[in-house]
């Protein structure tokens, strides 16, 4: 994996390139102090994961990143702990709390590159997906998915006979199925149109299943009542 480094302390662009030079599949490209100049970098270079600073004296690393046109597979450092959950709703694939050992690095490593191979490795087709689970790939048609429910950095595929729980983010899940037959309608849950039994105002029923409806993505839910 291609990968870049952001942080304005110095020290820890060098903990940070010391760490990554022990992790085989990681190719550390270059290392920032300086934001502005990482994203010229990111204006010419295409790369698959960022480690990336949360405070930063010109731009948070969230700001950074909420910046991007093109997101890479992301991966917050910070001495702070009180950005965590705003880092997750980002999708990160991890949050490094520093100091961080060298195994937990690994580990985030590790989590990265299993996203990075789901998302090379996953085969759409016309009536089909390829659907990562655990170390394997399971073949799942269109028409069996009742729903697809996001946690953290996993999505739980509801089929008509079972689920499915795939270490993905819901934007990579959601990326994977066609936009004309599935809608979002919460920021947790996206649902196979077809198989709605009963719309409302705040929820949806399918298979004696209610599933909420945000007000975010009520207007998703109507479109398709119109179509």
């Amino acid at each position: 994996m291609k990968a870049i480094a952001i942080d304005d302390e110095p020290i820890a662009l060098d903990i940070i390139r010391s760490h990554a030079s022990k992790v085989p599949f990681l190719d550390l490209r270059a290392a920032f102090t300086d934001a502005f100049k990482a994203l010229d970098y990111l204006q010419k270079e295409s790369i698959d994961l960022l480690f990336l600073d949360i405070k930063m004296p010109d731009i948070s690393g969230l700001d950074f990143f909420n910046s991007l046109s093109k997101k890479p597979l992301v991966i917050f450092t910070t001495a702070y702990s009180e950005h965590a959950v705003t880092s997750f709703e980002l999708d990160a694939v991890d949050y490094l709390l520093k100091p961080f050992s060298l195994a937990r690095f690994i580990k985030s490593c590790n989590k990265a590159y299993e996203l990075y191979n789901f998302r090379n490795n996953v085969v759409d087709t016309s009536d089909h997906l390829y659907v990562k689970t655990g170390y394997e790939q399971l073949k799942v048609y269109y028409d069996e998915i009742l729903y697809l429910e996001a946690s953290g950095n996993y999505v739980t595929f509801v089929l008509k006979d079972k689920n499915i729980l795939s270490r993905s983010t819901f934007a990579e899940a959601i990326n994977l199925l066609p936009a004309d037959k599935f809608v979002r309608i919460h920021r947790s849950f996206l649902v196979a149109a077809n198989k709605i039994d009963k719309a409302e105002r705040h929820q949806v029923t399918i298979q004696n299943t209610k599933i909420p409806v945000s007000e975010a993505y009520a207007q998703n839910l109507t479109a398709i009542f119109k179509k």
